[in-house]
């Protein structure tokens, strides 16, 4: 044993380390799901339905079976004959076969499978299969749907998952399958300054770059799969109640992810395959085609009716806000998205005065699932809108007044939650400075007219959930981090591994991440709605911790003295009284007595809340933290053509603590301009149910010539207490204000309110005509 004297710990966290798997990623050598190596598996492909609404009277298989190549040919009635009601997936309502028997409900829904030696061949007999239908009367528009027949489903199915939706079990005759209400004080019984609108966000497409990919096969009694999810433990569950078989008979693994956004969360293609893998006891896989991937799952549509009322002193005293989402013909996460959203429909300010109306409804298109900002962008839209509005027709200056009404460190949210560490004045501050907001600029050049706008974001993490980490040190001084959070692109792995680096003073690439695989890595509830950093961050530092004390108390037992003595740093563990010195690998090779061994720790995050009242919506603790963001804009727009063009984007989000600067950056911008795409270009169209933009020939993205001059990412850090090291998350927080900021530039520029997303040129040159 020697005695040295230590240096100090290395810093991780507060760190621009490079993603771990970056090298991998550039040189095109980062193995996603569908590169793994599998076992042999044969493709399959889906016959979809043409009807919106239909009955099924018959489906002819035989000149598919006859086709080269086909092995099988199952259909949904097939299924429905294995496993009866258990065929219904779905987060929050069982509604949803892989496969659909008895009836369609949008025009896309897979009816029958074909399991064949080769994709090709499947895709080409699939459509050889024929179907005959007896026709409903179809319901496409969501305010229709509110008001009665026609009836997408015959009544509500509730799963087991969400509890608190137990009591919707049988309701019928209804399209609305969930409804959200916040109440406080009375919104008629004021009077002021009102503004009142109607809006409209379309359904969008989450567009990853990586198709959604399955493969299942069966392993003796259990059943394996490997899927592009972000929902592994989920998944797995899922699969479990499907085959009726124990959580340890499956066996759900995945990869890193090439873009997700939510388009890859809870069931999308993994009960199909399996189904079939286990019924036809057969190793199979499918592969979404792009044009598959439009009907996988959308953002969803959303109708909101909302008011906003200032007093005469510029006070907010009333906001109200109808919102109905369009959540097609099954109803995924959606419930969930109408509640957690239609809580924070008022926006981040102190007003008095409050009803939501937030209903999910039914119709037949396509399901809409969680979508980066989980429905929260649409009711933002909305509220930003108004709040500008009502600005300018007092005559103020849209920063001002909301400044003046922003909530603040311990005021209370409408919806009755405390409000810690969500700084809206600073995102506020940040991007109007960023933008030189109270400078003069030339407003008009020719045909161009300029303006600036902005908006402020709010969000609730999903609350509550549950993380697990488990640390392995091994004996030469690395450590293997076991988790089943998902790197979507997110770098969730490289925030992990700097954490559980900054407790046990490792240095930079000493740290592996294990991918998901729910044989080896612990529960996980998602990895969605910025919670990861948080969450699992938390279970990480809690896990590393635990490592920390096992090695303090090695060292001490080998000192001879008492663990309050030890210290662990880079170098090792040392003790204070005696100046002695150990390195981690020689203290668990002393340990253990033998080289290449492991130590082991392991620990649970989980959050806790307070069920907001079902009568009137409200919550002491409605969710364990808050985001706060912002956007302000400066850009023209050309009244000739209708083009916007941004000249200079800032954007800001309090992510509590910059575990990776760098990182947090990229968030920043990233979901900057996505929200450019929602602002200006994405929408999915329809006719009569029929998606008539669905390929990325049609569905128009923002490119890189849309970007803006110049783009600001502004990292405000506002600790939260119980975070790990102060941090929060950042992936949804500047997505959430972009659409009503650049809106709210462009009525600067235009003296034109536009209501309904995007803001095409064609719609701005008809809003500027009807203003002419």
């Amino acid at each position: 044993m020697t005695t040295v004297e230590s240096r100090s710990s290395v810093a991780a966290v507060g760190e621009r380390w490079a993603r771990v798997d970056g090298r991998a990623k550039v040189r095109g050598e980062l193995q996603y799901a569908a590169d793994q190596p599998v076992r042999p598996c044969l493709d399959v492909a889906v016959h979809r339905s043409t009807r919106p609404h239909a009955k099924i009277t018959a489906i002819d298989t035989s000149r598919a079976l006859a086709a080269e190549g086909v092995v099988a040919v199952v259909t949904g009635a097939d299924l429905y004959a294995e496993f009866g009601d258990r065929l219904m997936t779905g987060p929050a309502f069982s509604d949803q076969p892989c496969l659909a028997y008895g009836k369609v409900r949008y025009v896309g829904e897979p009816i029958a499978a074909v399991i064949a030696h080769g994709a090709k061949q499947a895709r080409e007999a699939a459509e050889l299969i024929e179907v005959s239908y007896d026709e409903l009367e179809p319901v496409h528009d969501v305010d229709k749907a509110v008001l009665g027949a026609p009836f997408v489903h015959d009544e509500l199915r509730p799963s087991i998952v969400f509890g608190d939706l137990k009591h919707l079990r049988g309701k019928r005759d209804t399209n609305v399958n969930y409804e959200y209400n916040l109440r406080k004080g009375d919104p008629s019984s004021v009077s002021g300054t009102t503004v009142s609108y109607d809006f409209w966000c379309p359904p969008t497409h989450h567009v990853p770059i990586e198709l959604p990919f399955a493969a299942a096969w069966c392993e003796g009694e259990r059943l394996e799969l490997l899927a592009t999810t972000q929902t592994p433990s989920y998944v797995r569950q899922s699969l479990a109640d499907l085959l009726d078989l124990p959580l340890n008979r499956v066996r759900v693994r995945t990869a890193p992810l090439g873009g997700s956004f939510g388009a890859k969360m809870y069931d999308r293609l993994e009960p199909l395959v399996a189904a079939l893998a286990w019924t036809q006891k057969m190793a199979v896989k499918i592969t979404a085609t792009r044009e598959e991937a439009f009907l996988l799952t959308t953002r969803h549509g959303c109708a909101v009716a909302g008011s906003m009322t200032a007093d005469e002193n510029g006070m907010i005293v009333a906001s109200t806000s109808d919102v109905r989402y369009d959540t097609g013909a099954y109803a995924d996460v959606g419930p969930r998205i109408t509640a957690k959203s239609g809580l924070v429909a008022p926006g981040p300010y102190k007003v008095d005065n409050v009803h939501v109306r937030s209903r999910c409804v039914y119709t037949n298109k396509p399901s809409a699932g969680p979508f980066r900002g989980f429905g929260v962008p649409q009711v933002t839209w909305a509220h930003e809108s108004l709040a500008d509005e009502l600005a300018r027709q007092l005559g103020e200056d849209p920063v001002e007044f909301r400044r003046r009404n922003m909530l603040r460190e311990g005021d209370i949210a409408p919806v009755g939650t405390p409000m810690h560490s969500a700084d809206f004045l600073g995102s506020l501050d940040a991007v109007t400075e960023a933008i030189e907001w109270g400078t003069p600029f030339v407003k008009q050049e020719g045909t161009l007219v300029r303006g600036r706008g902005v908006a402020v974001g709010m969000k609730a993490v999903l609350t509550p959930t549950i993380s697990n980490a488990v640390v392995q040190l091994n004996q030469d001084g690395s450590a293997s981090l076991l988790i089943s959070t998902i790197d979507m692109g997110q770098g969730s792995d490289t925030i992990m591994a700097q954490i559980a680096a900054e407790v046990l003073c490792l240095g930079e690439g000493d740290v592996r991440v294990v991918q998901a695989d729910t044989d080896v890595t612990p529960y996980d509830t998602i990895t969605a709605g910025s919670r990861s950093t948080y969450h699992t961050g938390n279970a990480v530092r809690l896990a590393a911790e635990n490592m920390r004390d096992k090695l303090v108390e090695l060292a001490a037992e080998r000192f001879g003295v008492v663990a309050t003595d030890i210290k662990l740093t880079s170098d090792g563990l040392v003790s204070a009284q005696t100046q002695e010195n150990v390195s981690v690998s020689e203290l668990l090779h002393g340990h253990f007595g033998a080289r290449g061994t492991t130590l082991t720790a392991e620990a649970n995050f989980s959050t806790s809340w307070q069920p907001y009242d079902h009568e009137n919506g409200l919550s002491p603790q409605v969710t364990e933290h808050w985001f706060a963001g912002a956007a302000a804009v400066q850009l023209t727009v050309d009244t000739a053509t209708g083009r916007v063009h941004i000249e200079h984007l800032a954007v800001a989000g309090d992510v509590g603590r910059a575990i990776n600067p760098a990182m947090v950056e990229q968030q920043l911008s990233g979901a900057a301009i996505m929200g450019i795409g929602h602002a200006l270009f994405d929408q999915m169209v329809f006719d009569e149910g029929q998606i008539v933009n669905g390929t990325l020939l049609d569905y128009q993205l923002p490119s890189i010539k849309d970007m803006p001059d110049k783009l600001t990412p502004i990292i405000i850090e506002s600790p939260h207490r119980t975070g790990p090291f102060g941090a929060k998350g950042v992936g949804e927080t500047t997505i959430i204000p972009l659409a009503p900021a650049i809106a709210n530039a462009v009525r600067d520029a235009t003296g034109v309110r536009i209501t309904q997303l995007p803001l095409t040129p064609e719609r701005i040159l008809t809003a500027l005509e009807e203003q002419s």
